[in-house]
């Protein structure tokens, strides 16, 4: 599409934004206020107790970050009453019905004015608990599906996942093929969302009978949703809770215009609002960053693996041209799905990612605290476990039987 259109598109527009403290989350809300002023209203949904605690979240964690430093010089002074206008912070929670907003007046505005949902919002820990997981990533999907249903000038819902709920498979996947096609199945024969609430209802239920300490309460969690992952077929909590997301969303969408995006590995920007942006320190981030320190030397990884990395710009542009593009399209709308990746056009192989990491990292070293620079040494790569095993014990001297 032309920006023009799109930008036209997003004239006077409301839209709805959960997860807006997230990483992609902020980019996107960034990017319509910069490159769309005129937008009507955004409501971000922010877990918080009230309006106020909201509104304190909001300007702390998103609006006073680095990331709108160009939105701040194009407005100046102007910048703050700009903000006021266009940006309302809910409190709200999507792991709870009516998506936690509080109060019947609310609901009905927000109901009457919204045409645009993102959802966003999600634990995006890989082997977290299950509780946690379930409300978020699954139960949270049907709450702002419920919520969407009641906004009657509604022309799209934006949910995002993730590349990998195809789990460990290569080549060109079809959507109805196995083991998302092995999920639905099992969810259209048993009510699972029922049986997975109740199991963790009961699991929970007996472990506070057993006045056991939130850290076992914990990890019982996590080894619970480990378990009933492995069991459908996924590595991972995280990605079972979303692969179930998906599958609900498509069976309760009814005529809804609904889009999902799947992203693959989100790292910072590539261009926008300026190179180099990023918040937290998550997957291949913390790699690079244990690493720039000198603490990771070696992995257990094929050289020749591709590794699937996106900027998070790049998708925040992904999400908005796919939004106008899939807009209004009610009845002839299946749900379209779109892979975020650069791994078909624009591969980069681990072998390719570690040589750039050495390259950057000698050229700008960590410093220690006395301001000496750490060296650094080329990621060492092993393509079994055994051998790296056997480098781990020669290295660090460790048992022979680890």
């Amino acid at each position: 599409m032309e920006l023009d259109s799109i930008l036209g598109y997003l004239e006077s527009k409301t839209i709805l934004v959960t997860g807006g403290t997230g990483l992609l989350g902020m980019v996107f809300v960034e990017k319509i206020l910069r490159v769309q002023p005129n937008i009507g209203k955004l409501y971000l949904l922010i877990r918080a107790s009230d309006a106020n605690s909201a509104t304190h979240r909001m300007r702390n964690e998103i609006i006073e970050k680095e990331l709108f430093r160009v939105l701040r010089e194009k407005w100046g002074t102007d910048f703050e009453s700009f903000i006021s206008e266009k940006v309302v912070a809910i409190p709200g929670d999507v792991a709870s019905a009516e998506i936690g907003v509080k109060g019947f007046e609310l609901r009905e505005r927000m109901c009457n004015e919204i045409q645009i949902i993102l959802h966003f919002a999600a634990t995006v820990d890989f082997d977290g608990r299950y509780d946690i997981a379930l409300d978020v990533n699954t139960f949270g999907v049907l709450h702002v599906l419920s919520f969407a249903k009641k906004c009657l000038k509604l022309e799209m819902l934006v949910h995002i996942s993730t590349a990998y709920v195809g789990v460990g498979r290569i080549g060109l996947i079809l959507e109805d093929s196995s083991p998302m096609d092995e999920l639905r199945k099992e969810i259209t024969k048993s009510d699972l969302k029922v049986l997975e609430r109740n199991m963790v209802v009961e699991k929970l239920n007996e472990l506070k009978a057993q006045n056991a300490s939130e850290k076992v309460i914990t990890n019982k969690m996590k080894d619970l949703g480990f378990a009933r992952s492995k069991l459908y077929g996924w590595p991972s909590t995280y990605l079972f809770t979303k692969a179930m997301a998906e599958v609900y969303l498509e069976q309760s969408k009814g005529n809804l215009p609904i889009t999902i995006i799947r992203t693959a590995t989100v790292t910072s920007t590539y261009k926008e609002p300026f190179p180099g942006w990023l918040q937290g320190y998550r997957t291949v981030d913390s790699l690079i960053g244990t690493f720039w320190k000198g603490a990771l030397t070696c992995l257990p990884m094929d050289p020749t693996a591709v590794l699937d990395l996106i900027p998070v710009d790049m998708v925040a542009n992904s999400i908005i041209t796919a939004m106008v593009v899939n807009a209004n399209k009610y009845l002839e709308n299946p749900g379209m799905i779109y892979h975020v990746g650069t791994s078909l056009r624009n591969p980069i192989k681990m072998s390719e990612w570690t040589n750039f990491m050495f390259q950057y990292c000698t050229k700008n070293p960590w410093l220690y605290k006395d301001g000496i620079p750490i060296k650094v040494e080329k990621l060492k790569m092993f393509t079994t476990m055994a051998a790296f095993r056997s480098y781990m014990q020669i290295r660090y001297m460790l048992p022979l039987e680890l």
